[in-house]
């Protein structure tokens, strides 16, 4: 009878090494993000980099604790979905998006795995969320204010050009917000009294056609929308503009950082450590639907004084006063 007992105390032991270690196991899992980009990795790299550190901060390194799936269109969209399909299929634990096309293509791919916007035009307006504070659905992230700051952009390009009149004006029908911003941009325009005249680009080919018909049509100035096809091509529109002698302002830092004029935009690099928060509180547990959509607390006023000379272009003082960084 005591041998019995024994035995039997003996599987019970085995068993609950067996059950401790498989726990043990399981509770080591490392958990595994997806990234989907509609540009490259080296148009990309810095943002990139930004959600890593801000990864860091929080304690995840990749290789050790997290492992990192990297998805790339490399400006062509038609790519995205496709793509957010893989890193569906590869089961992450969530997909960190960059920007409206990335971020549609995963809201169509997935209503289970939770997307984290690293940064998006109108997360309203392109109909991802349905409040900023409680988003409601897989999505949540930070928003970069699109639509709203191209007024404000117009209105930084009416000082340094005072005599502006026609404006030639970037952007992607395809891309999501696309629509909204060239509308508020539009409003914008009628109050300042310029011209806008707006540009398709589907692809790299269509740069160089748009640019001839802004020459030909005697535009004064020069505004991209946020597109991945013209942010993967940024260095050749900022070429383009300078040999076309286009004072021009953008949405990103990384354009004047490659030669450009200048920038009125969001600190986009921040937004990019932000959403490193997002991706830890939904890691433990946290639902995207009750994560509030951040948006920007940093903007960046810079202008490049070198790419100002190249193009002939004087500053007023009052202006480059206001600039958070001058480059010269």
């Amino acid at each position: 009878m005591s041998r019995r007992i024994f035995v039997l105390f003996c599987l019970l032991i085995t068993l609950l090494l067996i059950t401790g270690f498989a726990q043990a196991q399981q509770s080591k899992r490392v958990p595994r993000i997806g990234i989907l980009v509609g540009g490259s990795a080296s148009s990309d790299s810095a943002r990139i980099e930004s959600l890593r550190r801000g990864l860091r901060e929080l304690g995840y390194i990749e290789g050790k604790n997290i492992a990192i799936e990297y998805r790339y269109a490399d400006g062509k969209p038609d790519r995205l979905s496709a793509l957010a399909a893989e890193l569906v299929a590869l089961k992450v634990d969530l997909i960190v998006t960059a920007g409206p096309a990335a971020t549609r293509a995963a809201k169509e791919a997935t209503k289970t795995t939770p997307i984290v916007m690293a940064q998006v035009n109108d997360a309203i307006g392109s109909g991802f969320v349905v409040n900023l504070a409680r988003p409601g659905g897989n999505i949540t992230g930070m928003s970069v204010m699109a639509p709203e700051l191209s007024g404000k952009q117009l209105e930084v390009l009416k000082e340094v050009v005072p005599r502006l009149s026609r404006v030639a004006v970037l952007g992607t029908s395809t891309q999501p917000g696309n629509a909204e911003t060239l509308k508020e941009t539009e409003v914008a325009a009628r109050g300042l009294k310029i011209q806008l005249r707006y540009f398709d680009i589907g692809s790299a080919k269509d740069l160089e056609a748009a640019f001839q018909a802004a020459s030909k049509e005697h535009a004064d100035a020069l505004l991209p929308l946020s597109s991945p096809v013209l942010f993967v091509n940024r260095t050749q529109i900022v070429e383009l503009a300078t040999k076309n002698r286009l004072p021009a302002i953008y949405y990103a830092t990384e354009y004047v950082e490659d030669g450009g004029l200048m920038t009125y935009a969001p600190n986009v690099l921040e937004l990019w450590r932000r959403a490193a928060s997002h991706v830890d509180k939904i890691l433990k547990g946290a639902k995207p639907a009750d994560l509030p959509v951040e948006q920007p607390t940093k903007f960046e006023f810079i202008i490049n004084l070198k790419a100002a000379k190249q193009i002939g272009l004087t500053i007023l003082p009052t202006v480059l006063a206001r600039a958070d960084r001058v480059i010269k």
